[in-house]
């Protein structure tokens, strides 16, 4: 069969949760031996080239197209490190192939909506939220994967632009697709409760750590001693309780360790860090804005413990990388939280400004429950595999094609 996939969030050189699933799910999917006997049709809006750093970027300057208007484009040398990273096998792939869509403004709906109705896959897969806007006669069986919905929890997080976006888009997706792959449970009762989705359309398939650069000693980054958070810079990651947490825990204790923030900022980003300057934590309270996966493993591993009390996640993905970085976890009693983390993290109420601040002082001077958090990190990341989810996927694109 021909399998189609929406492969344009995997080729962004700044991957959150999101564009990290959309190219861990391609690169195993390529990677399984029963996906041999298939043809797999990656749809990009530009057809990168790889940096001498390894991070892709750019466009293609037109050498590797073919006569017919740039349709079809076989994987080779740029095309297959950019997207799936350092992986010769994939130079020559005789089952994979990248069509090239042009485009910009709703891509989506213009570029891939045309390219999929014109040549239909026998099955199209969504690793993104959106199936495309297309009258169901002229669209392939549809598998996609809708990640959350949090802006149904917490509206004021989202312009309301985006809202009527993220309501019409899911909406759709859940009723046209034939299977809905979700990543957790909470978000497949999520989908059923908010828009009816049917139970035997869903699929919860669980996603996994990413397979970060490892290293045998600590490597030294600027901060000394530190709590950390990793994420987009946004409302609903909860960074001003957390903030305000700390800085009460400043007021009344005898606090040796700082806070770092690490993250892009996000949509209603900007006041954080005023936040900060106003409680004048201004040096014990660090933003070193995004960071690369290169430089995630030792920003990670020499943090004190990892605090992560989210309003609402549906999957949570930064709680893993931490376990698997060895690092002590704190994090909400609430949404996918306590599925993903298992008992291998410290539960608060991400309401509760003092619960957080009490979790993060026992976290700091327990030194038994760090090493038991640890350990239990550890044994929880074995729960969640790139390849078993690869496969789980594989068999739904399957179902989903054959289903009548």
């Amino acid at each position: 069969m021909i399998i189609g996939i929406d492969a344009s969030r995997a080729l962004r050189a700044r991957r959150t949760g999101t564009e990290r699933y959309s190219l861990e799910i391609i690169r195993h999917l390529l990677a399984l031996p029963e996906a041999a006997g298939h043809r797999f049709r990656l749809y990009v809006p530009e057809a990168p080239a790889v940096t001498p750093d390894g991070i892709f970027g750019g466009t293609d300057t037109g050498e590797n197209r073919n006569a017919d208007s740039a349709d079809f484009i076989s994987v080779h040398q740029r095309s297959s490190v950019a997207i799936f990273g350092a992986a010769q096998a994939f130079w020559n792939d005789p089952k994979v192939e990248v069509r090239v869509l042009p485009g910009r403004r709703l891509w989506t709906h213009t570029a891939l909506a045309w390219e999929v109705a014109r040549h239909r896959p026998d099955v199209l897969f969504v690793p993104s939220h959106v199936i495309p806007f297309l009258p169901p006669g002229l669209l392939s069986p549809s598998v996609v994967t809708l990640h959350d919905v949090g802006y149904r929890h917490f509206p004021a997080a989202h312009t309301a632009s985006q809202r009527l976006y993220l309501e019409l888009s899911t909406r759709w997706s859940s009723w046209v697709a034939r299977r809905v792959i979700a990543p957790s449970q909470a978000t497949a009762d999520d989908l059923m409760r908010f828009y009816g989705t049917p139970e035997e359309k869903l699929r919860v398939i669980y996603e996994a750590a990413g397979a970060f650069p490892q290293t045998e000693f600590l490597q030294e980054t600027q901060f000394v001693k530190y709590a950390l958070y990793v994420g987009t810079l946004q409302p609903r990651k909860n960074l001003a309780r957390l903030i305000d947490a700390y800085a009460r825990l400043i007021e009344r204790e005898k606090i040796d360790w700082d806070l770092v923030i690490a993250g892009g900022l996000g949509w209603l980003g900007e006041p954080f860090p005023a936040q900060v300057a106003a409680l004048g934590l201004g040096e014990r309270i660090h933003f070193p804005g995004y960071v690369d996966d290169a430089d995630l493993p030792a920003l990670f591993q020499n943090a004190l413990f990892f605090a992560f009390p989210s309003l609402y996640e549906g999957f949570g993905l930064p709680v893993l990388e931490a376990q698997q970085m060895g690092v002590a976890v704190m994090t909400s009693n609430n949404s996918s939280l306590p599925e993903v983390a298992g008992d291998a993290a410290l539960l608060v109420d991400p309401n509760d400004t003092e619960a957080i601040a009490d979790a993060m002082l026992r976290l700091s001077r327990d030194e038994s429950l760090r090493q038991e958090l640890i350990a239990k990190g550890y044994e929880n990341v074995k729960r969640f595999s790139w390849e078993k989810a690869a496969r789980e996927t594989l068999a739904v694109l399957l179902n989903a094609a054959e289903k009548k």
